[in-house]
């Protein structure tokens, strides 16, 4: 659908400048705008190198072992029905660290894996109750729809791509944005949570 309405959106813009005879303004700008978007992505690319430098960093150095520790009452909180130890909850609380440190892309590859773990997870308590596999019809688990919340609506502290973007389109303060992004991010965190656990007492009652 996406695909349809930005290519509705060309196509009239292109036969627009056509009858108004802006069609140079039109190539210009697809230049310009080409330019700008090599530039900002080599930009984020250098900003995203370095941060995801500095979480290796701190995973060999014990810190992300030491963080997971410490949120290990939270995960228990949100995610009751994951056992201990498994794998699951070791790259939710590394996608957590990742977000909460702005780190959108860096925190990617760890949500990935978290939710193909849940998915196993969930594989093997359906085969468990002989119910069949839980892929069958696409549907998500309990524990994967309340770990895309957090994902979604994950506390920032420092909004790395928020400040390269700025940054990279001149703004005086690219940093004047950290203030309001932690209410912002603290607000909607705290929003998805209590949604979660909402719901989760909905489907307990059901049950």
């Amino acid at each position: 659908m996406m695909n349809v309405l930005w290519a509705g959106m060309i196509l009239v813009g292109i036969i627009f400048a056509s009858f108004t005879g802006r069609i140079p303004d039109i190539t210009e700008a697809a230049l310009d705008s080409a330019k700008e978007a090599v530039t900002l992505c080599i930009t984020m690319v250098g900003i995203m190198s370095f941060w995801t430098g500095l979480m290796e960093i701190a995973s060999r150095a014990g810190m992300i072992e030491h963080a997971s520790r410490g949120l290990k009452p939270f995960i228990k909180f949100l995610f009751p029905q994951i056992p201990k130890g498994h794998k699951a909850g070791e790259h939710i609380t590394t996608n957590i660290i990742a977000n909460v440190l702005g780190l959108g892309w860096a925190a990617t590859p760890a949500g990935l894996k978290a939710m193909e773990e849940l998915s196993k997870l969930e594989e093997d308590r359906r085969a468990g109750r002989a119910l069949g596999p839980i892929r069958k019809q696409g549907i998500a688990s309990n524990e994967m729809c309340n770990f895309l919340i957090l994902n979604i609506s994950s506390l920032q502290l420092i909004p790395v791509n928020v400040i390269a973007f700025r940054s990279q389109y001149g703004s005086v303060d690219p940093t004047a944005i950290v203030g309001a992004g932690i209410v912002a991010t603290t607000i909607s965190t705290a929003a998805g949570i209590l949604f979660c656990k909402i719901m989760d007492r909905k489907k307990t009652r059901r049950a």
